[in-house]
């Protein structure tokens, strides 16, 4: 019961976050017109996990989650008001959407991490991936309904204003928190401790980076996020000038993506069953940086529609499999400290690329000759790591585990 009401809680706040995600770029966008200012909020978005991840991911191993994840609520209905505040007196600037961009994103830092090492507590190992899979599915189905509620009120209403179903869904989703009986800490004691902070960021770092499947997964993610992050950071260009997409449709462009991510979600856990790992991780990513080509190739609205839908869920196709894998191999009081070196290292060169590719679309004034470049890139990368221990990862799992992927294809 506890889950299904943090299943809820999650469902209804990711529906306002969907509104800010879909809004915050398009406010961006209408305020400059500039790829270069797309870029530099998402970079202002990213470059709280090469600050602070590291360390939040131990501190939040030491710490009560789940009082944690009510009070970053709080905290970012009150950092999401500021945005329609600051409209009515006229004070609202592009510096100030990447402020909110900023804190907005270490906050949520702070709760997934915490998040990923709830799920554990509230569901049995064995039915992880059906777990996630399920969260995944729900945070895909209101990151459906945002945008295309969101495109449809931008066509009445001014922005900012919008953005305060997002703050009102933070504030909804602490209070389902709060009615949650089941603790988010599997290990009293040693959540407790009052050991090195250093120490402990070391320990996570070491874990991951002995560990070659996590590994590798940190370096391709790297490579792969620091070249294809461009694709979805630009997509409101990308929409307003390949496709001539009016703001309702670049709504309805983002929700196709989430319409996507809620297939392949469901699909994860039947899908786990009958395919490897490796397969899956090195599959997804060259079919999906070659959808990222057609995507370049077409004019069409509904065509874009449907190759983004595709390329999204290939994307949490990917997300639910590595992290139902390593909250398999991982002990519960590494689990914050892993996820949160995971990020870091997989996410570090996202700044720069969104950066890089947005002086490479200003230059050349071509986003489609972009666009093919990185789809091309991906696909190599994916190709390349299918040579090293993802090509094989099943001889790398716990025991269990590694039983029965001996029957998989």
């Amino acid at each position: 019961m506890d889950f299904w009401k943090f299943l809820f809680g999650q469902t209804i706040s990711n529906v306002g976050s969907s509104f800010t995600i879909f809004l915050l770029p398009l406010l961006v966008f209408k305020l400059t017109g500039s790829a270069l200012n797309l870029a530099f909020i998402t970079a202002a978005e990213y470059v709280p996990y090469l600050l602070f991840g590291l360390i939040i991911g131990a501190w939040v191993d030491r710490v009560d989650r789940k009082r944690l994840m009510i009070y970053t609520d709080i905290t970012q209905s009150l950092i999401i008001c500021s945005v329609p505040l600051l409209a009515a007196l006229g004070l609202l600037s592009v510096w100030w959407l990447y402020v909110v961009g900023f804190v907005s994103s270490t906050l949520w830092i702070c709760f997934n991490t915490a998040e990923f090492g709830a799920v554990p507590s509230l569901v049995h190992k064995d039915n992880l991936v059906a777990a996630n899979g399920y969260l995944q599915a729900s945070y895909s189905t209101a990151a459906v309904v945002g945008p295309l509620l969101a495109g449809l009120l931008v066509a009445l209403v001014p922005i900012p204003p919008v953005l305060l179903f997002d703050a009102v869904s933070f504030l909804l989703s602490a209070l389902l928190l709060k009615l949650i009986s089941t603790r988010f800490n599997a290990d009293r004691v040693d959540q407790r401790r009052s050991g090195d902070l250093r120490r402990d960021v070391a320990e996570g770092l070491s874990f991951v980076l002995g560990h070659p499947i996590l590994r590798n997964i940190c370096l391709m993610m790297c490579l792969v996020n620091c070249i294809g992050f461009t694709v979805y950071t630009q997509l409101v260009l990308f929409a307003k000038e390949r496709l001539v997409a009016s703001d309702t449709q670049v709504g309805f462009l983002y929700a196709a993506g989430s319409v996507g991510m809620i297939a392949l979600a469901l699909a994860a856990n039947p899908l786990r069953k009958h395919v490897s790992f490796s397969k899956v991780a090195i599959g997804t990513l060259m079919v999906g940086g070659s959808l990222i080509v057609l995507l370049a190739s077409t004019s069409w609205y509904w065509a874009a529609v449907l190759l983004w839908a595709s390329i999204w869920g290939l994307v949490v196709l990917f997300d639910i499999n590595a992290n139902s894998l390593w909250q398999q191999i991982v002990p519960d009081r590494l689990l914050g400290r892993v996820q949160s070196v995971v990020w870091v290292l997989s996410w570090s060169a996202i700044p720069l690329g969104a950066f890089i590719g947005g002086v490479a679309i200003e230059q050349t004034q071509d986003i489609t000759l972009v666009y093919r470049m990185i789809g091309v890139m991906i696909f190599l990368i994916a190709f390349a790591f299918s040579f090293t221990a993802l090509g094989r990862a099943e001889h790398y799992l716990p025991q269990e585990a590694a039983e029965e992927t001996k029957t998989k294809g």
